[in-house]
């Protein structure tokens, strides 16, 4: 429950912080075309103010079509930039620092300042000078009716005198009581911004303590806010899935890429024709658009890998699968669909000795052996490396003391027959017809099945390995000799624990499929229904080729 817990925060961490990144972009984005749209108003006013000037109707029509064809020139400019960003996606996202300055996630209470307004001012009482009524001059100041008038006006004066003081002091008491519950509201509001700035700072601190600590976690969160931070142009939404498999120190990324139609301008260019004054739209080719569309994904998965390398300052990550899907719509039954259109697997070493500021970015994505759509406009899909929830969270560590208290069965504690069987009936339940099965010399399992799909079935070498420590090279080499031996079209290596950047650069293009002891676990509980878990006893011995 508390690892729950601790989850939902982070992700809500993630999530706020990404709102924020996307906050200022926006804000950034939208005070620069504001900018703009001012002065190109501007400049049509000045326009349309110097033609009323003029009262000669053919300067005013020669200065209409100027104004038009400014209006094309600047529409045209729009578009060019807008293709000019497509094209320097890569480039661009090279030249930044993409670490997560975490110093920087955290915040100042913001509040407005308090605001009393003319509450603030009191009325001083009024002075009697100001209403007492003047007395008669000379001998008729003496007079009996003189004085009783001006006995009666200082009576009326005095009333009056009286009533304004009143007046004043319950005024003043109403500002001050008006003041009294500002000041309090006030009080409320900045305590709430700081108890707020105060939860969210604590959340950073918690989110950068768990990454320091490594947590498998922390660590998915830290990567995909690094990807969702990053400034692209409009129409990328940057929403990003990542999760994190500390045995094989691999990151699997799921990354939103846009439309096509949302991205790449159907339009190519504007022109104003005079004898209709109107304008004209050029379309863009089609085969443009596509091969444009192509490049910005290609480069945009580019980008992403060299972020997450480049913002890996501890080392978490050797290897990174990163799957690009696009949410959209069945055109033919008007479902939502979400296929992938871009997967690669590619480990820190190779990636490293790219030049990502000379190389084509499908030239580099074909090199590295990545699955690309053959139609990415179209989205037709391709088959994921490896999915983002075929990650199970029950993998235990060893010295674990809550896996105690866990009754789910243990794979490590089986017999080598109980093992054997395990495997069989798994990928027996996944569709695939089991021939031949024979334990191996390192007490795992090797296994002959038939894929009976068509076309793209076939023979499969499936070979499973219980072992502690990090699956080598070598047990993969032994795994594509089998295939070739075999015949087969397809490997599948299963392993308890996980494997070494060097295993995934040897399986890297081939037909060769490596599942860590996470994606055991959802396998078996996605077709088997079979809850279990891993965990390594102390004195347990890998028996192998690299041990």
């Amino acid at each position: 429950m508390a690892r729950r817990g601790f989850v939902s925060t982070l992700n809500r961490i993630s999530r706020e912080m990404e709102r924020s990144a996307r906050a200022s972009r926006r804000a950034y984005e939208s005070e620069q075309r504001a900018q703009i749209r001012a002065i190109r108003e501007a400049e049509r006013a000045e326009r349309n103010y110097q033609r009323a000037l003029i009262a000669d109707e053919k300067e005013n029509k020669r200065l209409h079509v100027e104004s038009q064809m400014e209006d094309a020139q600047q529409q045209n400019q729009e578009l060019d930039e807008q293709v000019q960003a497509l094209s320097k996606i890569l480039i661009n996202g090279i030249r930044r620092n993409p670490v997560l300055d975490f110093a920087k996630l955290r915040t100042k209470p913001t509040y407005k300042p308090l605001d009393l307004g003319n509450f603030s001012l009191t009325e001083d009482p009024p002075r009697w000078d100001d209403y007492a009524p003047a007395k008669a001059r000379g001998i008729s100041n003496l007079l009996p009716r003189v004085k009783k008038k001006h006995a009666e006006e200082e009576s009326l004066a005095r009333q009056r005198f009286e009533a304004e003081a009143q007046a004043r002091v319950s005024r003043n008491a109403m500002r001050q009581a008006e003041v009294k519950k500002r000041c309090e509201t006030h009080e409320r509001v900045v305590e709430q911004a700081k108890r707020e700035a105060d939860e969210h700072n604590q959340q950073v601190e918690q989110l950068e303590a768990a990454f320091r600590a490594a947590d498998p976690n922390a660590i998915a969160v830290y990567f995909a806010t690094v990807l969702e931070s990053s400034p692209y142009p409009d129409g990328f939404s940057l929403a990003t899935n990542a999760e994190y498999q500390a045995e094989s120190k691999q990151l699997i990324v799921a990354y939103d890429l846009p439309e096509y139609d949302e991205i790449v301008p159907a339009v190519k260019s504007v022109r104003y024709v005079k004898t209709s004054d109107s304008f004209t739209e050029s379309a863009r080719p089609e085969s443009q658009r596509r091969t444009m569309y192509a490049d910005a994904v290609a480069q945009t998965t580019l980008r992403s890998l060299h972020e997450i390398f480049a913002s890996d300052t501890a080392g978490y990550v050797e290897t990174v699968v990163f799957n690009g899907y696009v949410d959209t719509i069945d055109r033919g039954n008007g479902k939502p669909i979400r296929p992938c259109i871009i997967t690669v697997r590619t480990t820190r070493e190779i990636f490293h000795d790219m030049d990502l500021a000379n190389v084509d970015p499908l030239a580099c994505l074909k090199s590295l052996n990545a699955s690309f759509s053959k139609s990415a406009a179209e989205l037709a899909p391709v088959r994921p490396v490896l999915e983002l929830n075929m990650a199970d969270p029950r993998f235990v560590q060893e010295g674990d003391v809550l896996a105690t208290l866990d009754r789910r069965p243990n794979l490590m504690d089986l017999t080598p027959g109980e093992f054997e069987s395990l495997i069989t009936n798994l990928f027996t339940t996944m569709g695939l017809e089991s021939r031949q099965t024979q334990a191996s010399r390192d007490g795992g399992v090797d296994c002959v099945a038939f894929d009976p799909r068509p076309i793209f079935g076939g023979k499969v070498v499936i070979q499973a390995k219980r072992y502690k420590n990090t699956v080598g090279v070598s047990a993969v080499r032994d795994l594509f000799g089998t295939m070739q031996n075999e015949g087969a079209s397809k490997g599948i290596l299963v392993a308890t624990s996980g494997y070494g950047k060097a295993a995934f650069e040897f399986a890297n293009g081939k037909p060769i499929e490596l599942l860590a002891g996470s994606n055991l676990l959802y396998l078996l509980k996605e077709h088997a229904n079979i809850d279990a878990k891993i965990v390594m006893p102390e004195d347990w011995k890998d028996i192998g080729p690299d041990n």
